[in-house]
Protein backbone atom coordinates (compact mmCIF):
# COMPACT_ATOMS: atom_id res chain seq x y z
CA UNK A 1 0.00 0.00 0.00
CA UNK A 2 2.79 2.42 1.03
CA UNK A 3 3.92 1.78 -2.79
CA UNK A 4 1.26 2.48 -4.29
CA UNK A 5 0.96 5.44 -2.15
CA UNK A 6 4.11 6.52 -3.05
CA UNK A 7 3.73 5.88 -6.86
CA UNK A 8 0.29 8.30 -6.81
CA UNK A 9 1.96 11.11 -5.44
CA UNK A 10 5.20 10.93 -7.38
CA UNK A 11 2.49 11.19 -10.24
CA UNK A 12 0.95 14.14 -9.01
CA UNK A 13 4.10 15.90 -8.67
CA UNK A 14 5.20 15.13 -12.14
CA UNK A 15 1.69 16.60 -13.14
CA UNK A 16 2.50 19.77 -11.58
CA UNK A 17 6.22 20.08 -12.63
CA UNK A 18 4.68 19.45 -16.33
CA UNK A 19 3.31 22.59 -16.47
CA UNK A 20 6.90 24.15 -17.17
CA UNK A 21 7.65 25.04 -20.92
CA UNK A 22 9.82 23.17 -23.09
CA UNK A 23 11.51 25.71 -24.64
CA UNK A 24 14.72 23.99 -25.59
CA UNK A 25 15.78 21.28 -28.34
CA UNK A 26 17.47 18.77 -28.20
CA UNK A 27 20.42 20.58 -29.44
CA UNK A 28 20.39 23.18 -27.16
CA UNK A 29 20.28 20.39 -24.27
CA UNK A 30 23.46 18.95 -25.35
CA UNK A 31 25.12 21.92 -25.77
CA UNK A 32 24.15 23.27 -22.33
CA UNK A 33 25.52 19.77 -20.60
CA UNK A 34 28.71 19.41 -22.66
CA UNK A 35 29.69 23.17 -22.17
CA UNK A 36 29.25 22.57 -18.06
CA UNK A 37 30.74 19.44 -18.26
CA UNK A 38 34.00 21.19 -20.91
CA UNK A 39 34.56 23.90 -18.41
CA UNK A 40 34.67 21.83 -15.23
CA UNK A 41 37.24 19.50 -17.02
CA UNK A 42 39.25 22.85 -17.92
CA UNK A 43 38.50 25.17 -14.70
CA UNK A 44 37.45 23.30 -11.62
CA UNK A 45 39.97 23.41 -8.31
CA UNK A 46 39.11 20.39 -7.30
CA UNK A 47 39.14 17.82 -10.01
CA UNK A 48 41.96 16.23 -8.47
CA UNK A 49 39.22 15.38 -5.82
CA UNK A 50 36.88 13.98 -8.58
CA UNK A 51 36.66 10.13 -9.79
CA UNK A 52 36.91 10.67 -13.17
CA UNK A 53 35.64 7.78 -14.55
CA UNK A 54 32.29 8.22 -12.78
CA UNK A 55 32.07 11.76 -13.95
CA UNK A 56 32.33 10.81 -17.60
CA UNK A 57 30.25 7.71 -17.23
CA UNK A 58 27.18 10.04 -16.37
CA UNK A 59 28.12 12.53 -19.11
CA UNK A 60 27.62 9.94 -21.23
CA UNK A 61 24.60 8.74 -19.87
CA UNK A 62 23.19 12.54 -20.36
CA UNK A 63 24.07 12.34 -23.53
CA UNK A 64 21.84 9.60 -24.19
CA UNK A 65 18.78 10.52 -21.61
CA UNK A 66 19.07 14.76 -21.49
CA UNK A 67 17.44 15.05 -24.94
CA UNK A 68 14.28 13.68 -24.29
CA UNK A 69 13.74 15.88 -21.00
CA UNK A 70 10.20 16.79 -21.03
CA UNK A 71 10.63 20.53 -20.19
CA UNK A 72 13.24 23.34 -19.39
CA UNK A 73 12.35 22.30 -15.43
CA UNK A 74 13.83 18.79 -15.96
CA UNK A 75 16.22 19.29 -17.95
CA UNK A 76 17.69 21.86 -15.39
CA UNK A 77 17.17 19.75 -12.41
CA UNK A 78 19.52 16.97 -14.22
CA UNK A 79 22.17 19.30 -14.91
CA UNK A 80 21.57 20.00 -11.01
CA UNK A 81 21.73 16.21 -9.94
CA UNK A 82 25.47 16.26 -12.56
CA UNK A 83 26.77 19.37 -10.63
CA UNK A 84 25.89 18.01 -7.45
CA UNK A 85 28.94 14.77 -7.99
CA UNK A 86 31.16 17.64 -7.73
CA UNK A 87 30.94 17.90 -4.16
CA UNK A 88 31.48 22.02 -4.05
CA UNK A 89 29.78 24.91 -2.53
CA UNK A 90 31.02 27.24 -4.77
CA UNK A 91 30.14 25.22 -8.05
CA UNK A 92 26.39 25.29 -9.33
CA UNK A 93 23.88 25.44 -11.86
CA UNK A 94 20.95 28.20 -11.13
CA UNK A 95 17.98 27.38 -13.07
CA UNK A 96 16.70 30.32 -15.60
CA UNK A 97 13.74 32.42 -14.48
CA UNK A 98 10.24 30.44 -15.61
CA UNK A 99 6.60 30.75 -15.98
CA UNK A 100 5.26 28.33 -14.51
CA UNK A 101 3.34 26.90 -10.86
CA UNK A 102 4.90 28.90 -7.53
CA UNK A 103 7.14 27.24 -5.89
CA UNK A 104 7.21 26.60 -2.39
CA UNK A 105 9.23 25.57 0.38
CA UNK A 106 6.94 25.88 3.71
CA UNK A 107 3.49 26.77 2.38
CA UNK A 108 0.69 24.11 2.24
CA UNK A 109 -2.61 26.22 1.95
CA UNK A 110 -4.00 25.73 5.98
CA UNK A 111 -0.47 24.23 7.00
CA UNK A 112 2.40 25.80 7.01
CA UNK A 113 5.87 25.16 9.11
CA UNK A 114 9.59 24.87 8.48
CA UNK A 115 11.67 22.31 9.20
CA UNK A 116 15.68 22.32 10.08
CA UNK A 117 18.44 19.82 11.03
CA UNK A 118 18.40 19.28 14.70
CA UNK A 119 20.86 16.22 15.71
CA UNK A 120 20.59 14.74 12.64
CA UNK A 121 16.56 15.06 12.69
CA UNK A 122 13.91 16.71 10.45
CA UNK A 123 12.31 18.92 13.48
CA UNK A 124 9.44 21.54 12.86
CA UNK A 125 10.75 24.53 14.74
CA UNK A 126 8.31 27.18 13.18
CA UNK A 127 4.36 27.07 12.34
CA UNK A 128 1.45 28.51 11.65
CA UNK A 129 -0.16 30.13 14.39
CA UNK A 130 -3.45 28.32 14.35
CA UNK A 131 -1.87 25.18 13.89
CA UNK A 132 0.96 24.99 16.76
CA UNK A 133 -0.61 22.85 19.20
CA UNK A 134 -2.11 20.38 16.13
CA UNK A 135 1.42 20.67 15.03
CA UNK A 136 4.05 22.02 18.09
CA UNK A 137 7.29 23.29 17.49
CA UNK A 138 9.88 20.12 18.35
CA UNK A 139 7.80 17.57 16.17
CA UNK A 140 9.46 15.52 14.33
CA UNK A 141 9.19 14.67 10.56
CA UNK A 142 9.30 10.49 10.49
CA UNK A 143 8.30 9.87 7.00
CA UNK A 144 7.43 10.93 3.65
CA UNK A 145 5.62 9.34 0.93
CA UNK A 146 5.17 6.33 2.58
CA UNK A 147 9.55 6.24 3.24
CA UNK A 148 11.45 7.21 6.07
CA UNK A 149 12.41 10.77 6.20
CA UNK A 150 16.08 9.67 6.16
CA UNK A 151 15.56 7.54 3.00
CA UNK A 152 13.70 9.72 1.12
CA UNK A 153 15.92 12.66 1.63
CA UNK A 154 18.84 10.49 0.48
CA UNK A 155 16.94 9.58 -2.41
CA UNK A 156 15.39 12.22 -3.17
CA UNK A 157 16.59 15.84 -2.11
CA UNK A 158 20.27 15.30 -1.61
CA UNK A 159 21.44 14.19 -4.91
CA UNK A 160 20.34 17.52 -6.35
CA UNK A 161 22.39 20.00 -3.83
CA UNK A 162 25.92 21.04 -4.43
CA UNK A 163 28.07 21.36 -1.00
CA UNK A 164 31.46 20.71 0.10
CA UNK A 165 30.82 19.38 3.34
CA UNK A 166 28.21 16.67 4.51
CA UNK A 167 26.45 18.80 7.63
CA UNK A 168 25.77 21.58 5.23
CA UNK A 169 24.37 19.26 2.63
CA UNK A 170 21.94 17.33 5.58
CA UNK A 171 21.06 20.69 6.60
CA UNK A 172 19.45 22.33 3.48
CA UNK A 173 18.02 19.01 2.72
CA UNK A 174 16.25 19.08 5.74
CA UNK A 175 15.22 22.75 5.19
CA UNK A 176 14.13 22.16 1.28
CA UNK A 177 12.84 18.31 2.10
CA UNK A 178 9.53 19.37 1.26
CA UNK A 179 9.73 22.17 -1.48
CA UNK A 180 7.71 21.72 -4.76
CA UNK A 181 5.21 23.50 -6.87
CA UNK A 182 1.51 24.33 -6.47
CA UNK A 183 -0.23 21.40 -7.00
CA UNK A 184 2.82 19.16 -5.79
CA UNK A 185 1.62 16.17 -3.26
CA UNK A 186 3.02 15.10 -0.33
CA UNK A 187 2.01 12.44 2.60
CA UNK A 188 3.85 12.75 5.85
CA UNK A 189 3.72 11.41 9.14
CA UNK A 190 5.27 13.79 12.32
CA UNK A 191 6.05 12.33 15.71
CA UNK A 192 4.95 15.20 18.41
CA UNK A 193 6.95 15.74 21.16
CA UNK A 194 4.49 13.56 23.40
CA UNK A 195 5.15 10.85 21.02
CA UNK A 196 1.60 10.75 19.19
CA UNK A 197 1.74 10.61 15.31
CA UNK A 198 -0.27 13.32 13.18
CA UNK A 199 -0.46 12.00 9.32
CA UNK A 200 -1.00 14.96 7.13
CA UNK A 201 -1.50 15.00 3.25
CA UNK A 202 -0.33 18.13 2.06
CA UNK A 203 -0.55 20.27 -1.20
CA UNK A 204 1.57 22.68 -2.02
CA UNK A 205 -0.85 26.44 -2.11
CA UNK A 206 0.00 29.46 -1.33
CA UNK A 207 -1.18 29.80 2.63
CA UNK A 208 -2.94 32.97 4.02
CA UNK A 209 -2.38 32.75 7.21
CA UNK A 210 0.83 35.20 8.02
CA UNK A 211 1.34 34.76 11.39
CA UNK A 212 3.53 31.72 12.61
CA UNK A 213 4.73 30.59 16.01
CA UNK A 214 7.28 31.53 17.27
CA UNK A 215 7.25 34.32 15.05
CA UNK A 216 9.86 35.55 13.00
CA UNK A 217 13.17 37.46 14.35
CA UNK A 218 13.48 40.69 13.00
CA UNK A 219 15.53 41.34 9.29
CA UNK A 220 18.95 41.29 10.68
CA UNK A 221 20.19 44.39 9.95
CA UNK A 222 24.11 44.43 7.99
CA UNK A 223 25.41 45.21 11.69
CA UNK A 224 24.13 44.36 14.64
CA UNK A 225 25.31 45.85 18.04
CA UNK A 226 24.11 45.73 21.55
CA UNK A 227 25.35 46.07 24.98
CA UNK A 228 25.11 42.65 27.16
CA UNK A 229 25.16 42.20 30.76
CA UNK A 230 29.01 43.09 32.59
CA UNK A 231 29.41 45.68 29.99
CA UNK A 232 30.13 42.92 27.32
CA UNK A 233 29.95 44.32 23.39
CA UNK A 234 28.09 42.15 20.82
CA UNK A 235 28.75 42.72 17.33
CA UNK A 236 27.47 40.59 14.88
CA UNK A 237 29.02 41.03 11.39
CA UNK A 238 26.46 40.00 9.11
CA UNK A 239 27.64 40.34 5.39
CA UNK A 240 31.09 41.00 3.98
CA UNK A 241 28.90 42.20 0.51
CA UNK A 242 28.72 45.66 1.41
CA UNK A 243 31.52 48.03 2.13
CA UNK A 244 29.47 50.09 4.15
CA UNK A 245 30.03 47.90 7.21
CA UNK A 246 33.03 49.18 7.53
CA UNK A 247 32.41 52.62 8.28
CA UNK A 248 29.58 51.22 10.35
CA UNK A 249 31.61 49.53 12.78
CA UNK A 250 34.37 51.97 12.53
CA UNK A 251 32.13 54.70 14.04
CA UNK A 252 31.02 52.21 17.41
CA UNK A 253 34.52 51.86 17.71
CA UNK A 254 34.85 54.85 19.66
CA UNK A 255 32.53 53.21 22.26
CA UNK A 256 33.83 49.48 22.26
CA UNK A 257 37.00 50.53 22.97
CA UNK A 258 35.78 51.06 26.78
CA UNK A 259 35.41 46.99 27.01
CA UNK A 260 37.23 44.28 28.66
CA UNK A 261 36.18 41.63 26.37
CA UNK A 262 34.51 41.26 22.74
CA UNK A 263 31.68 39.06 21.14
CA UNK A 264 31.86 39.16 17.02
CA UNK A 265 29.29 37.36 15.46
CA UNK A 266 29.80 35.45 11.98
CA UNK A 267 27.04 32.63 12.68
CA UNK A 268 24.53 34.81 9.34
CA UNK A 269 27.55 36.14 7.30
CA UNK A 270 27.64 34.19 3.81
CA UNK A 271 30.14 35.64 2.70
CA UNK A 272 31.29 38.57 0.10
CA UNK A 273 34.54 40.40 -0.60
CA UNK A 274 37.47 39.23 1.72
CA UNK A 275 39.14 42.60 1.84
CA UNK A 276 35.49 44.03 3.77
CA UNK A 277 36.81 41.52 6.56
CA UNK A 278 39.76 41.77 7.04
CA UNK A 279 39.35 45.73 7.05
CA UNK A 280 37.89 45.29 10.42
CA UNK A 281 39.98 42.81 11.73
CA UNK A 282 43.08 44.74 11.31
CA UNK A 283 41.40 46.75 14.30
CA UNK A 284 41.09 43.74 16.37
CA UNK A 285 44.72 42.95 16.28
CA UNK A 286 48.21 43.75 17.59
CA UNK A 287 49.95 42.23 14.50
CA UNK A 288 51.79 44.56 11.69
CA UNK A 289 50.53 41.78 9.10
CA UNK A 290 47.42 39.36 8.76
CA UNK A 291 47.98 35.71 7.20
CA UNK A 292 45.36 34.84 4.85
CA UNK A 293 44.47 31.99 2.51
CA UNK A 294 47.28 30.33 0.10
CA UNK A 295 45.73 30.35 -3.26
CA UNK A 296 46.24 27.95 -6.31
CA UNK A 297 44.40 27.33 -9.38
CA UNK A 298 44.91 24.52 -12.15
CA UNK A 299 46.90 25.43 -15.39
CA UNK A 300 46.22 23.92 -18.78
CA UNK A 301 48.96 23.82 -20.82
CA UNK A 302 48.45 21.59 -24.25
CA UNK A 303 51.62 20.66 -24.83
CA UNK A 304 52.74 19.73 -21.93
CA UNK A 305 49.41 17.81 -21.86
CA UNK A 306 50.38 16.06 -25.29
CA UNK A 307 53.65 15.28 -24.04
CA UNK A 308 52.50 13.64 -20.51
CA UNK A 309 50.67 10.92 -22.40
CA UNK A 310 53.57 9.03 -23.18
CA UNK A 311 55.69 10.04 -19.61
CA UNK A 312 55.51 7.55 -17.23
CA UNK A 313 56.65 8.44 -13.42
CA UNK A 314 59.80 7.14 -13.40
CA UNK A 315 60.26 9.60 -16.00
CA UNK A 316 59.79 12.40 -13.79
CA UNK A 317 62.85 11.44 -10.86
CA UNK A 318 65.19 14.44 -11.17
CA UNK A 319 63.45 15.82 -14.32
CA UNK A 320 61.12 19.15 -13.98
CA UNK A 321 60.41 18.71 -17.31
CA UNK A 322 58.65 15.25 -17.59
CA UNK A 323 56.94 16.40 -14.11
CA UNK A 324 55.07 19.01 -15.34
CA UNK A 325 54.14 16.91 -18.58
CA UNK A 326 52.79 14.15 -16.54
CA UNK A 327 50.88 16.89 -14.49
CA UNK A 328 49.31 18.09 -17.31
CA UNK A 329 48.35 15.16 -18.79
CA UNK A 330 46.83 14.10 -15.01
CA UNK A 331 44.84 17.56 -15.38
CA UNK A 332 46.76 17.98 -11.61
CA UNK A 333 49.48 20.82 -12.72
CA UNK A 334 49.17 23.92 -10.77
CA UNK A 335 49.70 27.87 -10.48
CA UNK A 336 50.42 28.91 -7.13
CA UNK A 337 49.60 32.22 -6.30
CA UNK A 338 52.72 34.26 -4.85
CA UNK A 339 51.86 34.57 -1.22
CA UNK A 340 52.00 37.83 0.71
CA UNK A 341 50.70 38.60 3.93
CA UNK A 342 47.96 41.53 4.21
CA UNK A 343 49.93 44.26 5.85
CA UNK A 344 48.23 46.49 8.29
CA UNK A 345 48.94 50.47 7.86
CA UNK A 346 46.81 51.75 10.65
CA UNK A 347 46.88 54.91 12.98
CA UNK A 348 43.86 54.65 14.84
CA UNK A 349 43.57 52.95 18.57
CA UNK A 350 43.50 48.87 18.00
CA UNK A 351 41.02 47.03 20.63
CA UNK A 352 42.75 44.33 21.36
CA UNK A 353 41.12 41.80 24.76
CA UNK A 354 39.81 38.65 25.00
CA UNK A 355 37.50 38.11 21.79
CA UNK A 356 35.42 35.38 21.31
CA UNK A 357 34.42 34.72 17.63
CA UNK A 358 30.68 32.98 17.09
CA UNK A 359 30.54 30.71 14.05
CA UNK A 360 27.88 28.14 12.56
CA UNK A 361 27.55 26.26 9.03
CA UNK A 362 26.01 29.19 7.51
CA UNK A 363 29.49 30.92 8.27
CA UNK A 364 30.54 31.15 4.93
CA UNK A 365 33.36 32.24 2.37
CA UNK A 366 34.63 35.96 2.83
CA UNK A 367 33.59 35.20 6.28
CA UNK A 368 35.90 31.93 6.61
CA UNK A 369 38.60 34.03 5.35
CA UNK A 370 38.46 36.29 7.97
CA UNK A 371 38.77 33.21 10.17
CA UNK A 372 41.81 32.21 8.62
CA UNK A 373 43.01 35.70 8.69
CA UNK A 374 42.52 35.56 13.04
CA UNK A 375 43.64 31.89 12.46
CA UNK A 376 46.78 33.07 14.84
CA UNK A 377 45.05 35.76 17.20
CA UNK A 378 45.57 34.20 20.42
CA UNK A 379 42.94 35.95 22.10
CA UNK A 380 40.38 34.88 20.01
CA UNK A 381 38.23 31.71 20.58
CA UNK A 382 35.89 30.08 18.34
CA UNK A 383 32.80 29.18 19.39
CA UNK A 384 29.72 27.34 17.79
CA UNK A 385 29.83 24.82 14.75
CA UNK A 386 32.10 24.16 11.93
CA UNK A 387 31.99 26.81 9.15
CA UNK A 388 30.47 26.21 5.69
CA UNK A 389 34.14 24.72 4.20
CA UNK A 390 33.81 26.54 0.70
CA UNK A 391 35.03 29.21 -0.48
CA UNK A 392 37.06 29.93 -3.73
CA UNK A 393 36.62 32.02 -7.01
CA UNK A 394 34.01 30.79 -8.90
CA UNK A 395 34.08 31.46 -13.25
CA UNK A 396 30.38 32.23 -14.16
CA UNK A 397 28.76 31.68 -17.55
CA UNK A 398 25.72 31.52 -18.95
CA UNK A 399 23.45 27.91 -20.47
CA UNK A 400 20.55 27.84 -22.81
CA UNK A 401 17.53 28.97 -22.49
CA UNK A 402 18.58 32.01 -19.67
CA UNK A 403 20.06 29.63 -17.02
CA UNK A 404 23.41 29.97 -15.73
CA UNK A 405 26.32 27.65 -14.10
CA UNK A 406 29.43 28.81 -12.06
CA UNK A 407 33.15 26.57 -11.77
CA UNK A 408 35.23 26.99 -8.41
CA UNK A 409 38.64 28.20 -10.03
CA UNK A 410 40.38 28.86 -7.00
CA UNK A 411 41.62 26.53 -4.20
CA UNK A 412 41.87 27.83 -0.90
CA UNK A 413 43.75 26.48 2.11
CA UNK A 414 45.46 27.52 5.19
CA UNK A 415 48.71 29.55 5.37
CA UNK A 416 50.13 26.09 5.99
CA UNK A 417 48.74 24.36 3.66
CA UNK A 418 46.07 22.80 5.78
CA UNK A 419 42.76 22.18 3.79
CA UNK A 420 39.31 24.15 5.06
CA UNK A 421 37.20 23.98 2.00
CA UNK A 422 35.24 20.28 2.00
CA UNK A 423 35.58 19.76 6.34
CA UNK A 424 35.11 23.47 8.04
CA UNK A 425 36.91 25.69 10.18
CA UNK A 426 36.36 23.73 13.37
CA UNK A 427 35.29 25.83 16.13
CA UNK A 428 37.78 25.66 19.21
CA UNK A 429 34.84 24.90 21.57
CA UNK A 430 31.87 23.40 20.00
CA UNK A 431 28.22 23.95 20.97
CA UNK A 432 24.78 22.71 18.89
CA UNK A 433 21.14 23.99 19.73
CA UNK A 434 18.77 21.57 20.54
CA UNK A 435 15.07 20.87 19.83
CA UNK A 436 14.32 22.55 23.75
CA UNK A 437 16.54 25.33 22.80
CA UNK A 438 14.42 26.45 19.63
CA UNK A 439 11.40 25.74 22.63
CA UNK A 440 12.43 28.52 24.72
CA UNK A 441 14.36 30.75 22.24
CA UNK A 442 17.81 30.03 23.85
CA UNK A 443 21.26 30.95 22.45
CA UNK A 444 23.36 28.21 24.27
CA UNK A 445 26.11 29.32 21.64
CA UNK A 446 26.17 32.98 22.96
CA UNK A 447 25.51 31.73 26.07
CA UNK A 448 29.05 29.45 26.31
CA UNK A 449 30.50 32.91 24.89
CA UNK A 450 29.81 35.00 27.82
CA UNK A 451 30.73 32.66 30.14
CA UNK A 452 33.98 31.81 28.59
CA UNK A 453 34.92 35.33 28.57
CA UNK A 454 33.47 36.24 32.14
CA UNK A 455 36.34 33.98 33.04
CA UNK A 456 38.73 36.41 31.09
CA UNK A 457 37.98 39.51 32.03
CA UNK A 458 36.83 39.01 35.71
Amino acid sequence: MKHLCFLLLVLASLTARAQWPNTLSPADKLYGLSKFWQEVNYNFAYLNKVDRNAWDSAYKALLVSIPGTKNDYDYYRELQRFCALLKDGHTNVYMPPMSGPENFTSMFGAWRFFLENIGGKAIVVRTALSKKDELPVGSELVEVNGLPTQEYKDRFVKPYISSSTDYVLEDWATAGLLAGYAGDQYKVTFRRPDGSMLRLDLTHARSTETAVFPAFDADRALLDFRWLPNKVPYVSLNSFSDPKIDSLFEALLPELYSAKGLIIDLRYNGGGSTGIGTDILRYLTPDSVLYGARYASRLHVPAFKAWGKYTKPADTAGNSWNRRALLSYQDNYWHHFDYEPTPIRLQAKRLVVPTMLLTGHQTASAAEDFLIHADNQKHMVRIGAPTFGSTGQPYQFDLPGGGSARVCTKQDTYPDGRAFVGYGIQPHVAVSRSINDYLTKRDPVLEKAQELLGRKIR
